[in-house]
């Protein structure tokens, strides 16, 4: 009785004041109205206007007519946001220093020139051995010290819902041969797609193994833990991995391990099983084949998210054989993003389209490659509902 009693009091500014909170509030109201503390402001442009290694840097957006908005990066040719109904799904800093700064340099990132591990740092390719730059550990690791995630790509906005970044890898670069000239499209669709088109030539065999590092909340970065997204992945088998995180070469059948999600589950639901791999990497780190089946764009469905909080779905769809899934087991909480957010232990998860790791020394996985006269060409799309 008292809430009516106000209401009714309330004098004619003040039901204009009160309507106007309320427009307002819808304009920033999550998803199902069950999101909360990760509605962040937009970013600045200008915040990213900056200058590494002698080259510009800026921020791109891309917008749709849902109010969808993606935001892009020259820098690492990074997605660095993707707000749906206000809510940013993408964890990421505000600012280009922030990524300067970061103890984490993929979030968000292209990877390349070879994404995930290459046996202590060496491939033999035609008969030459070329020696990489070791990054983890013995082994490479995304491209090296200085693979794609940390250099400035020329930057082309296409329109408003586009942007493409081109990048020259040079002959030698991180140990890799070949001048590789690469091209990354970033697209938002009206359907809540975000479209990834990756394409690649070469003067002299290399290998080429490209994909994006995003970390996803589908509750909304700021939201918590995600181990209680629901998650299903269209893979019966994985590829085992020893410490180090290198293919033992084999392909195994997921059916009776942890690493089972032919059918939903929760992230969390089976991570306190005392699997070796799940100990040695604290938590999913793993490379799934994909199935074969393909639907008319020529991609195959490689996972389905569905947020424990939001009601937000993700399907993720590629034309690569592989999904690397990582479970954000080395977030510590070391780096700020957002809205003071820090990056947590397993408060976003990764879902990385890829050709397989150490291919290059393993001629049973499909090949990674690309000799002069070829293109490199590979597509992931990010579908969202909700």
């Amino acid at each position: 009785m008292r809430v009516f009693w106000l209401v009714c009091g309330l004098t004619v500014a003040g039901w204009g004041q009160l309507l106007l909170a309320a427009l307002l509030a819808g304009i920033g109201v999550p998803i199902q109205g069950r999101v909360g503390a990760n509605v962040s402001p937009p970013l600045s442009p200008a915040a990213f206007v900056g200058v590494v290694d002698g080259q510009k840097t800026g921020l791109y957006l891309l917008k749709n007519k849902r109010g969808t908005v993606a935001a892009v990066t020259n820098y690492g040719a990074r997605l660095v946001s993707l707000r749906i109904k206000s809510v940013d799904v993408v964890a990421g800093f505000d600012s280009l220093s922030g990524y300067l700064k970061s103890t984490a340099p993929y979030y968000g990132a292209t990877i390349g020139r070879y994404a995930n591990r290459i046996a202590q740092a060496r491939l033999v390719l035609d008969g030459t051995t070329y020696p990489l730059t070791p990054n983890s550990g013995a082994n490479t690791l995304h491209g090296g010290k200085k693979g794609f995630h940390a250099v400035v790509w020329q930057a082309r906005q296409l329109s408003g819902r586009a942007v493409r970044l081109t990048y020259l890898s040079k002959d030698g670069e991180e140990g890799f041969p070949g001048n590789l000239r690469v091209q990354v499209t970033y697209r938002l669709t009206d359907r809540d797609e975000l479209r990834i088109d990756y394409e690649a030539t070469t003067d002299k065999a290399t290998v080429v193994n490209l994909t994006n590092h995003a970390f996803f909340n589908l509750n909304g970065v700021g939201s918590g833990s995600i181990l209680g997204h629901t998650l299903q992945l269209a893979a019966q088998r994985y590829t085992p991995v020893d410490a180090a995180g290198i293919p033992t070469g084999e392909l195994k059948p997921v059916q009776d391990t942890p690493f089972d999600f032919t059918t939903p589950r929760a992230i969390g639901s089976l991570l306190a099983e005392p699997h070796p791999e799940l100990l040695s990497s604290q938590g999913y780190d793993q490379n799934y084949e994909l199935s074969d089946r393909l639907d008319k764009r020529g991609l195959r469905l490689a996972a389905t998210v569905a947020g424990d909080q939001s009601g937000l779905r993700l399907r993720v769809l590629t034309t690569e054989p592989g999904v690397q899934f990582f479970s954000g087991n080395f977030m510590r909480g070391k780096n700020t993003f957002r809205n003071g957010v820090k990056d947590e232990f397993r408060t976003a998860f990764c879902l990385e389209t890829q050709h397989f790791p150490d291919a290059p020394n393993r001629p049973a996985f499909p090949s990674t490659v690309l000799r002069p006269g070829q293109r490199y060409a590979s597509r992931t799309v990010y579908h969202f509902t909700y």
